[in-house]
C-alpha cells in the first residue's frame, strides 16, 4: 500500500488513473513481477505483488511506477514537490490461508468508502475482471483464485459469492495491522516458518525498535 503526501490525492483526473496503470503493466513485465489483485483510490493504492525469484523486484517496481506517476501528476497538473507519503507499506502473505482474503479486502475498499454500491461499479480495481471476466491485461491469477472452479464463469461466480460474504471482525483487524506495521499476514505458524526460513525474528507487536535482523 502506498499512500500520497499528506494523505492528498494521487489520481484526479481518468487518465491519471490509465497512466499508472499503463506504468505498472510495464514495469511488472520489466522486473519480472505478477499482480494479483489491486484498487487504485483517490489518495491511495493497494497492489498484491508476486516478486518473483528476484529479491529486490517489488522495491525497483514501486520505486519505479512512483516516480513515473509523480512527475506525470507534477507535470500535468502543474505542481512540484512529493506526490506520496515516503516509501511503501508492505506485507508478507500466506498464501492459502490468506490471499484470497487479502484480495477481497483490498477490491472492497471503494464500497467500505461509500464510492460505489457494489465493487463491480468500481473500475478502478481486479474486481470486474476476477468477478465478472472484463479483460485486465494487469492482472494475473494466483493458484488460489483459479482453484475455485473448473472454468472461468464457475470461478467468476465463487468469487463473487465468497467477495460479499459477511467478512469475520478478526480478518479484517489483521489485514489492516499487517498493512499498517509492515507485518505478516498469516498464522502464528506461518510467522514461525518464515523465521526458521530466514533465521530472522518477527514480532507481531506494533511499531518499535528495529528487530534484530530485519531491515
Amino acid at each position: 500500500m502506498q499512500r500520497g503526501h499528506n494523505r492528498d490525492a494521487v489520481f484526479y483526473r481518468r487518465d491519471d488513473f490509465v497512466n499508472y496503470k499503463n506504468n505498472l503493466l510495464e514495469l511488472k513485465e520489466k522486473f519480472g513481477c505478477k499482480i494479483y489483485a489491486y484498487c487504485l483510490m483517490t489518495n491511495h493504492v493497494h497492489l498484491i505483488i508476486d516478486p518473483g525469484n528476484t529479491s529486490n523486484a517489488l522495491s525497483l517496481l514501486m520505486k519505479a511506477v512512483a516516480g513515473r506517476q509523480t512527475r506525470y501528476i507534477n507535470k500535468t497538473a502543474k505542481r512540484s514537490g512529493s506526490l506520496w507519503e515516503g516509501r511503501f507499506k508492505s506485507s508478507i502473505i500466506s498464501t492459502l490461508e490468506y490471499l484470497l482474503s487479502c484480495s477481497r479486502y483490498i477490491e472492497l475498499n471503494p464500497l467500505r468508502a461509500g464510492m460505489v454500491k457494489a465493487p463491480e461499479d468500481y473500475k478502478w480495481s481486479s474486481y470486474q475482471c476476477k468477478a465478472y471476466g472484463k479483460t485486465d491485461n494487469i492482472l494475473d491469477f494466483d493458484c488460489c483464485y483459479t482453484a475455485l472452479g473448473d472454468t472461468e464463469a464457475l470461478r467468476q461466480k465463487a468469487y463473487r459469492e465468497y467477495t460479499l460474504e459477511t467478512i469475520p471482525e478478526e480478518e479484517l483487524k489483521l489485514i489492516r495491522n499487517a498493512i499498517q506495521r509492515n507485518q505478516l499476514t498469516g498464522t502464528k505458524h506461518f510467522r514461525n516458518q518464515i523465521m526458521e526460513k530466514f533465521g530472522i525474528k518477527i514480532s507481531d507487536r506494533g511499531r518499535g525498535r528495529p528487530v534484530k535482523g530485519r531491515k
